[in-house]
């Protein structure tokens, strides 16, 4: 039986390593200042501005001032209402409030992202539910239907401590958001907007994965690891997925969630200079454009090999043929 299993997870892994992918190229790199818990966990652009949330701070979120190589986070507070009960067992949730009372942020603030009207979605892990800030009036929390947590838990998602939702992305309109549940099994779900609650559009559950893969050749002790998102970004009707153990982004069909090409980061990412002492990927925040992709780290305040420990976002070009190239 043990044999068995070693030659299907062979299997698996090899598949993942059969087709080459696409290296992106390093533009810039940016540490940020000024975040109070540091820990940069999203990135969004509203309008001409980025902004940030950090998982350790539960009443502030952060808008970044980009005009010089060193970026400086600038406090936005936020009062934010009691939570709704979004149907997690109370085994997970109480871990989650016991972890806070030691690190900070026990709402666990993992992603950011905006429509085209400017407002601000902000996804907590802890609670497994989404935060409304709108550009005037008050933070409030989207009704979700319970649906949502159950069809997850059900396909076998958001069953284990600190791996529930690590992503989120909303289109234009803002009446479609995207959810990335983060490991053990990882999974892309998707909701819609009718009238004042959040449904699901048919069935929840886009995809629902399991199994390991590879760490880059590049990364020291490469070994076989969970598969894993940690954010999510809207393109051009495309939804793109950061996957940070593998040290790639990839494009997928936002209604299928089928994966139609992935690019890595991992060459520059992982330079010797660069590296950090954890053993797995630290990239946990994506935002991406016409011209490129922005990539923030959560360091957890360690410092890598060159010493640098605050937050960085990297700023990398985009592929020959933009990112609808199907060669």
């Amino acid at each position: 039986m043990r044999r068995g299993f070693a030659l299907a997870l062979a299997l698996v892994v090899t598949s993942v390593l059969a087709e080459p992918v696409p290296e992106l190229k390093l533009l810039a790199e940016h540490p940020v200042e000024g975040m109070r818990g540091g820990n940069l966990s999203g990135l969004a652009l509203c309008g001409n501005e980025l902004w940030t949330v950090s998982d350790r701070d539960d009443d502030q979120i952060y808008r970044l001032d980009t005009r010089d190589t060193v970026w400086q986070a600038e406090t936005v507070h936020i009062e934010v209402p009691a939570v709704p009960d979004a149907g997690l067992p109370w085994g997970l949730k109480s871990r989650t409030w016991a972890t806070s009372l030691v690190r900070g942020g026990a709402l666990d603030f993992e992603g950011i992202a905006c429509d085209g009207a400017g407002n601000k979605y902000i996804v907590s892990e802890s609670e497994a539910t989404v935060l409304q800030v709108p550009v005037t009036g008050r933070p409030d929390w989207l009704k979700i239907s319970p649906i949502l947590v159950r069809e997850a838990r059900a396909s076998g998602m958001l069953l284990h401590f600190n791996a529930l939702f690590e992503g989120l992305a909303v289109n234009p309109e803002g009446n479609r958001l995207w959810l990335a549940a983060e490991r053990e099994r990882r999974g892309l779900l998707l909701i819609k907007r009718e009238q004042s609650v959040w449904n699901c559009d048919g069935a929840c559950v886009l995809l629902s994965e399991a199994g390991v893969e590879m760490q880059p050749a590049q990364m020291p002790k490469a070994r076989a690891v969970s598969r894993d998102f940690a954010d999510l970004a809207l393109f051009e009707g495309k939804l793109f997925t950061l996957e940070r153990n593998a040290y790639r982004i990839c494009r997928r069909d936002a209604q299928t969630a089928k994966v139609e090409r992935c690019w890595s980061f991992a060459a520059e990412a992982l330079v010797e200079n660069r590296q950090y002492p954890q053993a797995y990927g630290l990239a946990e925040a994506l935002l991406v454009d016409a011209d490129g992709a922005w990539i923030g780290l959560d360091n957890n305040n360690g410092a890598r090999v060159d010493g640098e420990s605050r937050p960085i976002v990297w700023r990398f070009a985009a592929p020959q043929g933009g990112w609808s190239d199907k060669s």
